[in-house]
């Protein structure tokens, strides 16, 4: 769901979306949601990413799994760049070999969507906003994997546990 909407997002802002993912399912949903280009992190994707950027890497690297992908994220990430880090799906934290941000100059930047609307209500209400304007638009594309009535919510947990979701999950609590 995350790296779904986070290709939207490029695809809206004009960016050049360079997606990863594991998962051969994910990788053609990722493509079909309007990624430029989609590489499989089983390989050296940072290796690909910069054959791709003609040398330069990623401007902005979205890492939601930490791990070793973050290695391969720090080795990919443009000079002047910007890390983010969004989670740690991957099981391990991430550990940054400095010596990468010195060298290329670039930031690291944790991204709590959450955290940051609670210590800046402003700015995090101007962010839903600018999300439920461009949802109203239809700009947006969400993507729906799967709906299960409150009773398998227990169900719709493990596919989730298990990383078979593909776009969100939804428990509907109907009466």
């Amino acid at each position: 769901g995350v790296g779904l909407a986070t290709v939207d997002l490029g695809r809206i802002l004009g960016a050049r979306v360079i997606a990863t993912s594991a998962s051969a399912d994910k990788r053609a949903a990722l493509a079909a949601y309007g990624a430029d280009h989609v590489l499989d992190v089983s390989g050296d994707f940072a290796a690909e990413v910069k054959a791709l950027t003609e040398g330069r890497g990623a401007d902005v690297v979205f890492d939601p799994v930490g791990g070793d992908v973050f290695d391969q994220s720090a080795r990919c990430t443009a000079f002047d760049g910007r890390l983010l880090i969004i989670g740690f799906t991957g099981g391990r934290f991430a550990t940054l070999a400095t010596n990468y941000a010195l060298i290329k100059g670039f930031s690291v930047m944790g991204v709590r969507a959450g955290e940051y609307g609670r210590r800046f209500p402003d700015k995090g209400q101007e962010n839903i906003d600018a999300i439920w304007s461009l949802a109203a638009e239809g700009v947006t594309r969400p993507r729906v994997h799967r709906e299960f009535p409150l009773d398998q919510a227990v169900a719709a947990m493990a596919e989730l546990r298990d990383r078979r979701v593909i776009g969100k999950t939804v428990v509907r609590c109907d009466r």
